[in-house]
């Protein structure tokens, strides 16, 4: 794969690279550059992360090092107890490498890094310092505005979010910070104010959120809008088919972003045909090689919104497949972190 071809697989999907032309730079220059995704460890990972999964398995095959940063000491600057922020973190350290195995994705070149394993040491709260000193408050605020739940009575613990994880990039040597388009003020702010520590900006990459299933963002804080990763067989059916899916439309389509965003992406990589099944009287089985096919058959009303739940669901047990063999222990560990 030349650089090229590397830059056309990691855009995929993507709704902004800034900047595109240092991202090609960096790939031409850097045998295996490397990318870091964080995420702090709050809700229970749930069916959305796919996006970001499938992404860092864009990077992987482009020749990146990556690194997911399970970001503990974040998730309580944005409002996880403290007492249950350790068995937080072992939920996410079990669940994320399944994630990967169930998209098929290499992961050898994949590091699993705890936060509080850098960010307690004290060149690191040194830095985080030195940048509080060049930042004001109303650029930090900005900054965590999109991420960090502020509520009625803003605490100083979401202010400091936005400054450490610009100082991520630095102490994972990251060449490239990759998060969804609600990251994009404090990816922002990391290109603005890294150099005021004395470092170098980096390349930030981000993709689109994911409807949820009643048509805005999937929320790991209301379970109507998401499938969780250990939900079963019959609860995944029945989320899907009351999912927000008006006939003909596509805006705030939760079953279609999430078709195009991961189902579909997986096909293609296999190159593999998403079939959806119908009884003959309906037209029979009807099967599609690409996103753009399947979105122009439904936005034609030639594809009933039912038929295309029926089929998500099965694609959705299927990625939950792993998670179900580890059922037992997953199920302890969760109870534990959020019970």
């Amino acid at each position: 794969m030349n650089p090229e071809q590397k830059l056309a697989l990691i855009k995929r999907n993507t709704q902004e690279i800034v900047t595109e032309a240092e991202l090609l730079d960096l790939l031409k220059k850097k045998k295996q550059p490397v990318v870091y995704l964080g995420t702090a460890i709050t809700g229970r990972p749930h069916i959305g992360y796919y996006v970001w999964v499938l992404k860092m398995a864009d990077f992987l095959k482009a020749g990146f090092k990556v690194k997911v940063l399970l970001a503990d000491i974040h998730g309580a600057l944005d409002n996880c107890p403290w007492d249950v922020l350790e068995k937080r973190y072992k939920y996410y350290s079990n669940v994320i490498p399944l994630m990967f195995q169930a998209v098929g994705a290499d992961i050898k070149n994949i590091e699993i890094v705890k936060g509080s394993e850098f960010q307690l040491k004290k060149d690191y709260i040194l830095d985080t310092l030195k940048l509080s000193t060049v930042t004001s408050i109303h650029d930090a605020t900005k900054a965590a505005s999109e991420v960090v739940k502020f509520g009625d009575s803003p605490k100083l613990s979401g202010i400091i979010y936005p400054l450490m994880q610009a100082l991520d990039e630095e102490y994972l040597q990251a060449d490239v910070q990759y998060g969804g388009v609600d990251q994009r003020k404090i990816l922002m702010y990391a290109r603005e104010y890294l150099p005021k520590a004395g470092y170098k900006s980096r390349v930030e990459v981000m993709t689109p959120l994911i409807p949820g299933l009643i048509g805005k963002k999937m929320s790991a804080s209301d379970p109507k809008s998401k499938i969780d990763l250990l939900d079963d067989e019959k609860s995944v059916q029945d989320k899907v088919r009351g999912a927000y899916c008006e006939e003909g439309k596509a805006e705030d389509n939760g079953v279609l972003a999430f078709l195009k965003l991961v189902i579909m992406t997986i096909k293609q990589d296999k190159k593999e045909k998403f079939v959806i099944e119908r009884p003959a009287k309906f037209g029979g089985n009807i099967s599609f090689s690409s996103y753009q096919e399947l979105e122009d058959a439904f936005l034609a009303k030639k594809l009933h919104p039912l038929d295309l739940k029926n089929a998500l669901a099965r694609e959705v047990n299927a990625l939950l497949e792993p998670f179900r063999k580890n059922k037992a222990k997953l199920d302890k560990i969760s109870m534990e972190a959020y019970n």
